[in-house]
């Protein structure tokens, strides 16, 4: 092959094309069908609502005269894009890179070396999966952006299957008699269901249903008589009842919608261990997703409690592992291995993930911080609550006396509940070395508690501001090439931060450390002697 550029993350631009058609596979011939649905769904969306408002003032037959020949030309357009895209889209798998000539208004010409491929992923919605075909999406990992990412769509289910284990086969383990057993790690339980409504997502989505209707009502001139309807089912009602009423309704609408989409995300999980040395993902419900992830790839977990299920004993595990996509649309889900679950059954999936079955680290005891870092909590939490309040104090001072009578009652409901997040906060910081792995916990709103593979620390930061310094408090971030790159110990002891970081890594750090602390040293050779 000639005229090729290459980059580190393993991706090749061919400039020539290979004479030997016979060898390429070619996309699912359904294409053009495909095409064609997906654009007739919001095309006749919107021709309904077109010739709505056409019939109105005007005949059906005009209005249908405006509206079809639209719509036709639209799905013929649909149809043609993708019967275009199954012409000029080929693939092939050789012993060294996985070659992709597609485009359809720029051509691309792409091959990525198999041993740099991170990930296969297969999604079929409910119009692919009716067809039986799916979208394959392969990619080198995150630091390739969307030139290390190629999609190939539609293609047949089976097909899709094949194609990734063999992209993935370099990721197989050799077989032996000391070999682990692979198989399901973790399976769907109905009862996880319970957890769905604990998310941010019920009050942010009661309040878009909210918003939604009265937009609705405000196109059609109903709004007034919206708000006058329910006004009505009060009566008399005291202010604040008719507002505790109204959170609990937006409450319970937006805990319907976020437990419809945490069905359609995550029904049917399944977390598997594949004999080729991945760990496997199924879930969805209308929309199926699978997700394959190397486990040579994996550097630790990271157990995440949102605040609400935290509440009711629940938390999620994540993958610490490099590779993982990291666009808008799936950069969350594509590291979840396990969605919110009882907290006990997190732990142990997360130590089977880890292959540390005996002594889950994610809930090893952990080494608490000094007193001072409580007092750095309570002045955040408190001074956030004040700024918010001298702008609500200066717009009644401008505006209306209302805000003022506002500013001092949110004032006495804002401050206990500050302080009881900052002490919540406090007693959440904790770290301590468990075996292999690096174990560090911070957070209240989202409590995480990090097992990091102290093999995949490749370097140390160390923060201390001028209040951390006064206090004897410092910030130490190990960096690593996996998951979000640094994970931090917030708020340690000097010594103790600057000791971990030692024992983790043995001299990595020790060659800044001024005078070598007697409890770095220390702590060190009582890891290594682990």
């Amino acid at each position: 092959m000639t005229g090729t550029e290459t980059d580190p993350e393993g991706l090749v631009s061919e400039d020539v094309v290979p004479d030997d058609d016979a060898a390429w596979d070619r996309l699912d011939r359904r294409a053009a069908l495909v095409g064609a649905i997906y654009t007739a769904g919001p095309t006749a969306g919107a021709a309904l609502i077109t010739g709505y408002w056409l019939a109105v003032g005007s005949s059906i037959g005009a209005a249908l005269a405006w509206v079809l020949p639209p719509f036709v030309l639209i799905v013929a357009a649909g149809a043609a894009s993708g019967e275009w895209m199954w012409r000029v889209t080929r693939f092939r798998v050789d012993a060294e890179r996985f070659h992709v000539h597609t485009g359809v208004i720029w051509r691309k010409r792409l091959a990525l070396r198999r041993e740099r491929i991170r990930s296969v992923d297969l999604t079929a919605d409910p119009v692919l999966r009716v067809l039986g075909v799916v979208t394959v999406r392969v990619g080198t990992g995150e630091h390739a952006g969307a030139e290390g990412t190629v999609t190939l769509w539609p293609l047949r289910r089976a097909s899709a299957e094949a194609l990734r284990a063999t992209l993935l086969a370099h990721a197989a383990r050799p077989a032996g008699p000391d070999a682990p057993a692979d198989g399901t790690l973790v399976r769907f339980d109905r009862g996880w269901i319970r957890y769905a409504p604990l998310s941010f997502l019920t009050p942010t989505l009661g309040a878009a249903a909210a918003g939604g209707t009265l937009q609705v009502a405000e196109w059609f001139g109903m709004q007034e008589r919206a708000i006058g309807i329910v006004g009505s089912w009060f009566g008399l009602a005291h202010f604040l009842v008719v507002t505790l009423a109204l959170a609990v309704g937006l409450l319970i609408v937006g805990g319907v919608a976020a437990l419809a989409i945490w069905v359609e995300t995550w029904w049917n999980h399944t977390l598997d261990r594949q004999a080729d040395g991945t760990l496997h993902v199924r879930r969805g419900l209308l929309t199926t997703r699978s997700i394959s992830l190397e486990e040579s790839r994996l550097r630790g977990v990271e157990l995440v409690e949102p605040l609400a299920a935290r509440l009711a004993g629940g938390a999620r595990v994540d993958a610490v592992a490099t590779g993982l996509s990291t666009s808008d649309e799936d950069k969350t889900e594509s590291k979840t291995l396990l969605p919110v679950v009882p907290r006990e059954l997190a732990n142990q999936v997360a130590a089977a993930v880890l292959r540390e079955p005996a002594a889950p680290p994610t809930s090893a005891p952990l080494t608490p911080h000094p007193t001072a870092a409580l007092g750095r909590r309570l002045r955040w939490a408190i001074a956030v609550v004040v700024a918010a309040e001298v702008v609500l104090v200066a717009l009644g001072a401008v505006l209306t006396p209302v805000l003022l009578h506002l500013a001092w009652i949110t004032t006495l409901l804002l401050i206990p509940v500050a302080v009881l997040l900052a002490y919540d906060a406090y007693r959440a910081l904790g770290h301590t070395l468990a075996g292999d792995y690096l174990v560090a916990r911070s957070g209240t709103v989202r409590r995480a508690t990090v097992a990091l593979q102290r093999r995949g620390i490749v370097g140390w930061t160390v923060r201390q501001s001028i209040f951390q310094r006064r206090a004897g408090l410092i910030t130490v971030l190990a960096t690593t090439a996996a998951g979000t790159g640094a994970y931090a110990v917030y708020d340690a002891a000097e010594a103790d931060g600057l000791a971990l970081a030692d024992a983790a890594v043995p001299g990595l750090l020790r060659p800044f450390l001024v005078g070598a602390p007697v409890r770095a040293n220390a702590a060190a050779d009582q890891a290594n002697a682990e």
